[in-house]
């Protein structure tokens, strides 16, 4: 099992708004992850001050970013999310340390 994260970053004034469209999450981009065959496991997100964090639990993390960079109900997120969430070329996080 994998353990992957990423930071992304709300747009100042914009976290509640964030923070709304996550009560209604489509099912299509549920979906999307959950039918792939990156076998995942967990997925939360959490929030604090603008800054988002996601953290996953997978069997295979590049079948899961591929699911994120071309799957249509990935695309049809972005657009709700454009203009909430600031670009990032890379929001993928490294993982420093374990505890067992």
């Amino acid at each position: 099992m994998e353990r992957i994260a990423f930071h992304l970053r709300i747009e100042d004034g914009r976290i509640d708004e964030y923070r709304k469209k996550h009560q209604n999450v489509p099912e299509a981009l549920e979906a999307a992850y959950l039918d792939s065959d990156a076998g995942l496991e967990t997925y939360s997100v959490f929030e604090k001050d603008g800054h988002v964090f996601g953290y996953m639990e997978v069997e295979d993390s590049e079948t899961i970013r591929e699911v994120m960079t071309e799957s249509d109900a990935q695309a049809d997120w972005d657009d709700v999310m454009d203009g909430i969430l600031l670009d990032q070329d890379d929001p993928w996080m490294d993982e420093v340390y374990r505890m067992a």
